[in-house]
């Protein structure tokens, strides 16, 4: 530009660029992006968590309570008697409860096809109501229904997701079996290995009571952070966990000691 360009000149080329750099970042895609973070619960992970957690200390409190009558033996025995009963049962818990769920949705859905085929006037009504709680008008829901009137499937699964509230479960029944009985199995065998290892039971109680606390505080912790919540609730979900399994161990403990102090009824 020359010394003697106008003014409006120089307004003209000192705007150019940034209309420029505006319109090719726009072609580009340069706007402002925003990543949500949502955590997904799915039914597996359910399955470890409950199977996981009630492996943790349900067998714990039982060989910590079977230690106050002095028997490695007899802590090792009863403990793998409860740790492989507990899998069997826990997994076939979770099997039936996946093929409950997955059948109810069948026949709940096979229902919902038959209305939508039969009543369909009524199946739009519903429909105009669902969206009305969320404050959607009618006027505004007449594009919606007309949408789904022209597509069965949408149409059904709109009614099961929305007024039913049910959803298709993600795994297969005996997968969640299988993953249940497996965390059950993982988390109560880790209590037992100080038994292994140990000829003297206080000495395997101790160590195993340091591990599970241990394992107690990461397996609280981690649950916490896998289910979305901030770093200080993951820590007070450790604590609670923790406090869950000594005081199920504790009162075990108590309770055998007290009963093999009974005279008649004392272990050999």
């Amino acid at each position: 530009m020359s010394p003697t360009s106008p003014p409006s000149a120089i307004a003209s080329e000192n705007e150019k660029p940034l209309s420029s750099t505006a319109s090719t970042d726009m072609e580009a895609g340069h706007r402002p992006q925003h990543k949500e973070r949502h955590t997904a619960h799915t039914d597996l992970v359910r399955d470890v968590i409950i199977g996981f957690s009630d492996g943790l200390t349900v067998p714990f409190a039982l060989t910590a309570g079977l230690s106050s009558l002095g028997s490695s033996k007899l802590v090792i025995l009863g403990g793998l008697a409860e740790l492989f009963s507990g899998a069997i049962s826990m997994g076939l818990g979770a099997y039936l409860a996946g093929v409950t769920d997955k059948k109810h949705y069948e026949v709940e859905r096979a229902r919902e096809v038959q209305e939508v085929r039969d009543t369909p006037e009524a199946e739009e009504e519903e429909i105009y109501e669902l969206l009305g709680k969320y404050g959607v008008g009618r006027e505004a829901s007449a594009g919606v229904v007309e949408s789904l009137k022209s597509n069965e499937d949408m149409w059904v699964k709109f009614m099961m997701d929305f007024e039913l509230q049910l959803t298709l479960p993600e795994s297969s029944a005996w997968i969640e079996g299988l993953v249940m009985a497996f965390s059950y199995m993982f988390g109560g065998f880790l209590p037992m290995i100080p038994y292994f290892c140990f000829k003297q039971v206080l000495h395997a109680l101790y160590t195993s009571i340091g591990i599970t606390a241990f394992i107690l505080l990461l397996f609280g912790y981690i649950k916490a952070i896998v289910t979305g919540t901030t770093k200080r609730d993951a820590m007070w979900s450790a604590v609670q966990t923790l406090v869950i399994g000594a005081a199920a161990a504790g009162v075990s403990y108590g309770i055998v000691k007290g009963i093999n102090g009974v005279e008649g009824v004392q272990a050999a």
